[in-house]
């Protein structure tokens, strides 16, 4: 067993003041050295202590190891960049005390990991190292050890009462860097990429806990491709609104909703992979608008992968007048009682009116099922569809001819961890 010797208590201190706070409480960075001794040969991490407020442009660097005490928030008019290979570690908290790093609106973050050396958010329980990809001590069932990623923005989203912004979820009220939404569709909030965000989800409410990777009012300014969630209590990416693209992206074992769209959201997710765990909900789940404004998302090229293991998981489930496009989706491993789902009367008219589309799924039946159109569910009470399902057909595995392109995220922690083989 290695053994853990604590030196130099602390090497540096900043000290800046900000708008974290109303009370303007001094924000205190401090620096850490863990030198960690074993066998023949000592490896040493640098153990990096943030809370507060980042009110100036700063760097993150691989050769540290970032722990997150409590919210650490990028203020207004601040860049963080973090170099390829670093790793952020999120101490265990609930409630105000839960840690996250949010981007708030008007300040960007630089995170541009490789598929070598990705960007890795995770739990400070994780054993991970500097210069490591994978710890050994946590797997897929290990959630809820730490929050998540918020970034938020000016772009536009559908809002009750047509207010033009609101709190996201997660952030007390009182906390003005918790505002997303705006009028701005180009709005830029930095580069996401080769980011794998691991074991978070905690809980800071009743049944409320912070998502993988939550997006609120994210314009198309802003780059993000090739993000990976693995084991996070709530959904694994949520989008709030906003106009951001986003590609490349893996989710895995999440407790709740796999890619959730909210608030008209009206960008396009491309090239994704759902890989549900035994506590999963649904691979997709799709609102819609909220207050009059509309928006339409496209979802295009994914694989889906069911649970057969438990009672839960499902395909799909399009709510509360959801707008958009879905095509090119394979899925396998799904139970017979799992289901693609318009969920209420607004939903079903809007899927009438041609606002809600589908394109090709290619689904490998589930055992017990013999025709596809079976598992395209109206759940409206007053509303009849026709042709719902109608551009499904059934397929053995193996023989799709739509998805995602899984070759490009050989890189992730799931493809690693699990069977898939990619």
């Amino acid at each position: 067993m290695k053994k853990l010797l604590l030196s130099s208590l602390v090497v540096s201190m900043l000290i800046f003041t900000g708008c974290f706070k109303d009370d303007d409480t001094p924000i205190i960075i401090e620096e850490t050295t863990i030198i960690q001794n074993g066998g023949d040969n000592g490896s040493g991490s640098t153990v990096v202590d943030v809370s507060g407020a980042i009110i100036e442009n700063t760097i993150w660097t691989n050769d540290n190891i970032y722990r997150l005490n409590q919210k650490v928030v990028v203020d207004n008019g601040a860049t963080l960049t973090i170099e390829e290979g670093t790793i952020i570690k999120g101490t265990p908290g609930t409630g105000s005390l839960a840690s996250a790093l949010i981007v708030a609106r008007g300040a960007k973050i630089n995170a541009v990991g490789t598929p070598t050396q990705p960007i890795i958010f995770t739990s400070s329980t994780d054993n991970i190292e500097v210069g490591q990809t994978a710890g050994t001590n946590l797997d897929e069932n290990d959630r809820g050890l730490w929050g998540g990623l918020i970034v938020l923005g000016y772009a536009p989203c559908s809002l009750s009462g047509d207010i033009t912004e609101a709190q996201i979820e997660g952030i007390p009220a009182d906390d003005t860097f918790g505002l997303y939404g705006g009028t701005d569709p180009e709005d830029n909030s930095g580069v996401l990429s080769y980011i794998s965000i691991r074991h978070g989800g905690a809980l800071i409410g009743e049944g409320n806990e912070i998502n993988g990777l939550t997006l609120g009012g994210v314009g198309n300014g802003t780059i993000i491709n090739n993000i990976e969630v693995v084991a996070n209590v709530d959904d694994g990416i949520e989008f709030f609104g906003g106009t951001v693209n986003a590609s490349n992206l893996m989710v895995w074992a999440q407790g709740d909703d796999a890619l959730d769209i909210d608030q008209a959201y009206s960008g396009t997710i491309d090239n994704a992979v759902v890989v549900l765990g035994d506590f999963s909900d649904h691979a997709f789940e799709i609102d819609g608008p909220e207050g009059s404004a509309t928006g339409s998302f496209t979802l295009q090229n994914a694989t889906i992968i069911g649970n057969l293991t438990t009672e839960n998981g499902e395909y799909a489930d399009y709510r509360s007048k959801a707008m958009g496009h879905t095509s090119n989706i394979y899925a396998y491993g799904f139970k017979a009682s799992s289901d693609i789902e318009l969920d209420n009367d607004g939903v079903a008219t809007n899927y009438n009116d041609g606002l809600l589309t589908f394109g090709t799924w290619e689904i490998v039946l589930p055992d017990g099922v013999a025709d596809v159109t079976s598992l395209f569910a109206n759940k409206a009470e007053n509303v009849t569809v026709t042709g719902f399902g109608d551009t499904a057909s059934a397929v053995t595995l193996g023989s799709q001819t739509v998805g995602a392109s899984t070759s490009g995220l050989a890189w992730t922690y799931t493809n690693t961890k699990s069977d898939l083989g990619f």
